[in-house]
């Protein structure tokens, strides 16, 4: 593995998103001082808060899986996670409703998952969803630390008896084909393949691989933080102060200082910050435009469909919302047509449904509720651009409202008090390239060795961190990055945990 050559006593964190407290406290466990800055006023980065009338929006992810990651960077200063934050495993972890009028609940514990398929669909699809799930497994036990947790220097590091195992359970052929094989019922297979849609591509053209996500999704486990997603950043943050970092918050970077090839310090609006090496994670084309140089690719990077979001406090709930409901229109292959292809917003809308008050009633006034609504959309790039989502985002933020009522929210409307949206063009102004949270999409070409590296040539001690470099996109991957970069500055490893010791004490709470 390349390392950072030279000093690298002092490093500056560049952003307190997780990735970059992920960062921060697998160097301070490594002896380094560190130094945080962050343009906002609170960590968090896109996993932020907005607090408004007594509701509290976590305005970034909503689904939390693979905790010991969480617990593996908690513990690089020598504290476990329960004793920071406390975290609820989710029974079920999705409701799926389907246009068709029919539910499923999505169990983590195999049992009741086989038994929801059979009631659902039959003895048939519930012996084909125990096969499923032991292919989940195997899939999930080839990829985690050869091809996922590890810094990749040259794609000759694929050349590893892993590859052959991860070819023979069928990992380079297409996801939906493969979890058809399984499922022939469409609607199940819907549900072990939307995670595609976080990867940036549709289902029947994603890698086969990419369903590790809905391991992490169905098998490992969805939990929620006590005082909502916002408690990971904030729990992350004080472990790191109280290991000896120094933040400095509402400090934008201006530009970094350089001799020759290494940066020397990090300037902010505010002062001047010398540095021996320094981690960056804002979004590719910001961390890029810092370095004062663009690594030079064969084909310009492929991003991510985007997405609206409407956080919305109301004076009631549904009953049939679980605290996570995937509401499926009875599109599908058009649906990501659209969102990849055609640019055009989605004709019959598949949605997140999120109801954070479910498990946690503190996060809104009393008698009050948290609906947080994620409509995937085109990018900037494919569909309407920011200047468009400008004018666009009322009459859309309508015809969601529409689509949610004829799904049974009745009354949305009238029960809203407090409200925000989250368009592309939000995005946009945080520098988000394309207008979408979930940056480079994950082609083959853009994936493990070929995905935009950490280290950038030309600069000797700047390591990048984030959705938009190793290894993708996702709460569980973004914090490897941040490890994956301190150890590209300290050259240490962590001891991997053994399958299960680092799962935290859960309480389960049906939502």
């Amino acid at each position: 593995m390349r390392t950072v050559k030279g000093p690298t006593d002092h490093v500056v964190v560049v952003g307190a998103g997780l990735s970059g407290l992920a960062a921060a406290l697998h160097l301070l466990g490594a002896g380094r001082q560190v130094t945080v800055v962050e343009r906002a006023a609170l960590p968090g980065g896109r996993a932020g808060r907005i607090e408004s009338r007594g509701y509290h929006f976590d305005t970034g992810p909503t689904v939390l899986t693979m905790p010991d990651l969480i617990d593996e960077a908690f513990a690089a200063v020598g504290e476990r996670l329960t004793d920071r934050m406390e975290l609820r495993a989710l029974h079920p972890a999705y409701r799926a409703r389907f246009a068709d009028g029919s539910e499923l609940d999505v169990h983590t514990d195999a049992e009741a998952m086989t038994a929801e398929v059979e009631r659902f669909a039959g003895p048939r699809a519930a012996d084909g969803y125990r096969r499923l799930r032991r292919w989940l497994q195997q899939l999930y036990d080839v990829q985690r630390h050869r091809f996922i947790d590890t810094n990749f220097d040259s794609p000759l590091q694929l050349m590893h008896p892993d590859l052959a195992r991860l070819a023979a359970l069928g990992g380079f052929g297409r996801l939906d084909d493969r979890i058809g094989r399984f499922l022939p019922d469409a609607r199940l297979r819907r549900v072990f393949s939307f995670q595609a849609l976080y990867a940036g591509v549709p289902p029947a053209r994603a890698l086969a691989a990419y369903a590790v996500i809905a391991y992490m999704d169905t098998v490992a486990g969805v939990y929620f933080p006590r005082g909502g997603m916002y408690a990971l950043p904030r729990a992350m943050a004080d472990a790191a102060a109280d290991a000896g970092a120094a933040f400095r918050y509402g400090h934008p970077v201006t530009r970094l200082e350089r001799t020759g090839d290494r940066i020397t310090a990090v300037v902010t609006a505010q002062e001047r910050i010398p540095c021996d090496a320094v981690v960056l994670t804002p979004d590719l084309p910001v961390a890029h435009r810092l370095l004062g140089r663009r690594p030079r690719r064969p084909v310009r990077l492929r991003h991510a469909p985007s997405a609206v979001i409407l956080h919305a406090g109301t004076d009631r709930t549904w009953p049939r919302l679980a605290h996570h409901t995937l509401s499926f229109g009875a599109a599908w292959e058009r649906t990501f047509d659209e969102l990849t292809r055609t640019g055009r917003l989605m004709s019959d809308p598949s949605l997140l449904l999120t109801r954070p008050t479910a498990t946690d009633p503190q996060l809104a006034p009393p008698g009050r509720h948290l609906h947080y609504i994620l409509a995937p959309c085109p990018n900037t790039e494919t569909g309407p651009g920011a200047g468009e989502w400008r004018d666009l985002a009322p009459r859309y933020r309508d015809s969601l409202l529409a689509v949610l009522e004829r799904r049974g929210l009745t009354g949305i409307d009238s029960a809203i008090e407090e409200y925000r949206m989250v368009t592309p063009a939000d995005w946009t102004a945080q520098g988000l390239a394309a207008g979408t949270p979930f940056s480079a999409a994950h082609t083959f070409a853009q994936t493990g060795p070929f995905r935009p590296r950490n280290l950038v040539r030309g600069t000797a001690n700047a390591v990048l961190a984030g959705c938009g470099t190793t290894p993708g996109v996702g709460v569980p991957t973004v914090l490897i990055s941040g490890k994956l970069a301190a150890a590209r500055i300290t050259g240490l490893r962590p001891p991997r945990p053994t399958a299960g010791s680092s799962r935290p004490a859960t309480r389960g709470i049906p939502a």
